[in-house]
């Protein structure tokens, strides 16, 4: 399998394990040091100034995620791919609030994220 073959899998295995709410298979596909941000992490936690590293750091977010949103659900629109990135937009969905078109980048190295950038629309 050539590397975008690869990071594919990777997408659609980041899109299923979001979707069940896996934490494990979720950090799994992530590098020990990996690089998050997001605009909704900005938010939430002014302190971070939208980033944080490292997976401990993404298990608490995701964690109080899933924990403040448990019908949070992703629904995949795009996929653009190459050796190194993934571009996914994405629609997301949660139980009483309007959906949100949402563009996501996935840089990749030696088959792990190691840093992914949220766009919100």
């Amino acid at each position: 399998m050539n590397q975008t073959a690869f990071n594919k899998q990777i997408a659609l295995s980041w899109i299923n394990a979001f979707n069940e709410h896996d934490l494990e298979k979720l950090l799994a596909l992530y590098a020990e040091d990996a690089v998050h941000f997001s605009p909704k992490l900005k938010i939430r936690e002014p302190e971070t100034n939208g980033q944080i590293t490292g997976k401990p750091a993404l298990r608490s977010w995701w964690t109080g995620a899933f924990e403040r949103i448990p019908s949070l659900h992703y629904k995949l629109e795009n996929l653009v791919i190459n050796d190194e990135q993934i571009l996914m937009e994405y629609l997301r969905k949660a139980a009483g609030e309007p959906d949100m078109m949402i563009a996501e980048i996935l840089e990749i190295n030696d088959n792990l994220i190691i840093r992914s950038r949220v766009y919100h629309g």
